[in-house]
């Protein structure tokens, strides 16, 4: 189409750009993992010129960093609702399992998730990334319990969502409100 003068010049908008690069990636990882990840690719799901994937981001390796760290944002925001709903609930582990439920039944974010770890297991310089939910999740649990305890709720967090991907039905709120309270009744007592 032939542009007249009436039309609105173009507008060149690279940081929207470079997100949709990001979105791009980070949609190729979960959808088939870290290793299948290629510029063109990328630049083809992000509907953008292959230049402007290797303009933004020289090496696959930064890309890859990139998409991992929208990921991880993704994240960031179920941890500040875990917190928020452990002090609404004066550490009661009820509102956590319903939570850890309907993140568990989110097929998507699970997926998500899973595919941040795989990255991290094969790139140890991602290791941190994948680990800012465990450490998140633990020290949220440390304001009501012990930290060898919190760990062992967050490595069976870690295992249910293994479950969750593996099965037809993740473990319903019942089954973790069973599990979780079976951890936290294991605890040493505080003393004040």
């Amino acid at each position: 189409m032939e542009r007249t003068d009436r039309d609105p010049p173009r507008t060149r908008d690279p940081e929207r750009r470079r997100r949709a690069i990001v979105k791009a990636a980070a949609d190729l990882i979960v959808g088939g993992g870290a290793a299948r990840l290629t510029h063109r690719r990328v630049a083809a799901r992000a509907q953008v010129s292959l230049g402007s994937t290797t303009y933004h981001f020289s090496s696959l390796a930064e890309l890859k960093t990139a998409a991992l760290e929208h990921l991880t944002r993704e994240g960031e925001v179920w941890l500040e609702r875990v917190r928020t709903t452990l002090a609404d609930h004066d550490g009661d582990p009820r509102g956590l399992c319903d939570l850890i439920a309907d993140y568990l039944a989110d097929r998507a974010q699970v997926t998500t998730d899973f595919a941040l770890a795989a990255a991290a297991a094969d790139d140890p310089a991602l290791r941190p990334l994948a680990l800012i939910w465990f450490d998140g999740l633990v020290e949220a649990l440390c304001a009501y319990t012990d930290p060898d305890t919190a760990r062992a709720v967050a490595v069976f967090t870690d295992g249910a969502l293994i479950h969750a991907l593996l099965h037809d039905a993740p473990l319903d709120t019942a089954a973790l409100y069973r599990s979780i309270t079976a951890l936290l009744s294991a605890a040493p007592r505080r003393t004040p």
